[in-house]
């Protein structure tokens, strides 16, 4: 599912970047250079209006889907990760630990105290 939001995630963050790029504030850029004769002829002449509400719609859907993305980071599947370098170096160093349960043939009394010292 992460996957479906990161995908969405790029595709609106380029579509936002052409939409930011083809727009100039002053009514210029590429929209004022095919706003000429072409517009008028069509009948577009609200050609900024329409890359100005493409952003704010790319933008906030930018931010939904952000937000929304953060709800499934928890539930993914989880698994055990291998050991690192750092891991496996400091495990070979560590004294091994005795085992929870006793092993066959073994004493489960315990031994006994030792004598007092004479002072």
């Amino acid at each position: 599912m992460l996957l479906v939001f990161g995908i969405l995630i790029i595709l609106a963050c380029v579509l936002l970047g052409f939409f930011v790029l083809v727009q100039n504030p002053k009514g210029g850029g590429l929209s004022g250079s095919f706003g000429g004769i072409g517009t008028q002829v069509i009948g577009v002449r609200q050609t900024t209006d329409v890359l100005e509400k493409g952003t704010w719609i790319l933008a906030v859907l930018i931010a939904v889907l952000c937000l929304t993305s953060s709800f499934f980071i928890g539930k993914t599947t989880t698994s055990v990760a291998p050991p690192t370098a750092v891991e496996k170096a400091a495990g070979k160093a560590a004294v091994p630990q005795a085992p929870a349960t006793p092993l066959p043939n073994t004493p489960t009394t315990p031994a006994p105290a030792p004598a007092p010292q004479p002072k």
